[in-house]
């Protein structure tokens, strides 16, 4: 059968790095190319994040384009004070000789995705402002898709404010384009992100080992726990791969989801509605044709087994 081939686009900062290890160092995912976006730093830093972070994890060649540089409509929230002035917490890597690509993130996932034999899937870390854009301007590939993971959104307190997360609330009319796109959509959520996690002792582990994916993994953890001085870290992002690594250690289930566009409190929120049909009244019908659009939610996750999937992927 082979490994399953991905495509991840990604805004580059700790997390997303340790997504990028794992995803090159296991040998059940080819990464078919890399689309990078504004987000947690600007987008000229996170195409420089993603090719040096390729180069330590020895991934080859990989294809790597820039993509967009603002949100649809917000303006850039910087997420610098989280992960650091670089992106990665401080970390410094050696300047990778690779360059990205001569063409637009855009034009390089639709002129790739037209080409494949069958669909494919996208691993979205970041804003959803590429993949919206894409969508908008070359309807035609959505039929190349066969799932989009989606690591945004939360339906308890978000990390950005009381009702949102960070990628969802950077670009919400980019989120809210890809979940009414009809494109099957597997949404790995801030109140699972931050339960797969480690603590100090093992993260000192990771940093002094010989397998320079598993040490770079160790720094990053570090900077973080360092920075927020918690005694554990999450590995963030890189829990939204191990899902599809190890499916068997999420617990998913298909609900109504929208993306809140006004509201002064609440704009960028994903409003999941949890309400066994038979408790939805009859007056909230019009809330239904509101919520056409059902994605597939993990809603809780097998915690042991998505560190073990880390640990055992990125050391390989």
């Amino acid at each position: 059968m082979g490994p399953r081939k991905v495509y991840l686009d990604v805004d580059t900062g700790v997390d997303d790095a340790l997504a990028l290890l794992l995803a090159a160092r296991s040998p059940d995912l080819e990464i078919k190319g890399v689309t990078c976006v504004t987000g947690n730093v600007p987008v000229d830093q996170v195409v420089r994040n993603t090719l040096d972070v390729l180069e330590v994890a020895g991934a080859g060649f990989v294809p790597v384009a820039r993509g967009m540089e603002v949100p649809l409509l917000e303006t850039v929230v910087s997420d610098a004070e989280i992960h650091g002035k670089n992106g990665l917490g401080g970390v410094e890597l050696a300047r990778s000789a690779s360059e990205p690509l001569n063409v637009h993130a855009v034009e390089f996932l639709s002129r790739e995705l037209m080409n494949v034999s069958k669909p494919i899937t996208i691993v979205a870390l970041g804003p959803l402002t590429n993949i919206a854009t894409l969508i908008r301007a070359y309807p035609e590939v959505i039929s190349k898709i066969d799932e989009i993971v989606v690591m945004g959104g939360a339906i308890g307190p978000g990390n950005v404010t009381p009702t949102t997360e960070y990628n969802i609330r950077q670009d919400p009319e980019a989120a809210d384009i890809v979940f009414s796109s009809g494109i099957p959509i597997l949404l790995y959520i801030w109140d699972v992100f931050v339960r797969v996690a480690f603590v100090r002792s093992e993260i000192e582990s990771f940093s002094s080992s010989s397998n320079n994916s598993v040490a770079l993994a160790g720094e990053l953890l570090m900077s973080m726990l360092n920075r927020f001085g918690t005694p554990k870290t999450s590995i963030g992002d890189a829990g939204a791969v191990a899902c599809i690594l190890n499916a068997s250690a999420i617990t998913t289930k298909q609900l109504p989801v929208a993306v809140e566009l006004s509201g002064k409190y609440t704009r960028g929120q994903t409003v999941v509605d949890q309400r066994p049909p038979e408790k939805v009244e009859l007056e909230d019908d019009d809330l239904q044709v509101l919520m056409p659009n059902t994605i597939e939610v993990v809603l809780d996750v097998d915690v042991n087994g998505l560190r073990d999937t880390f640990v055992e992927h990125l050391g390989k």
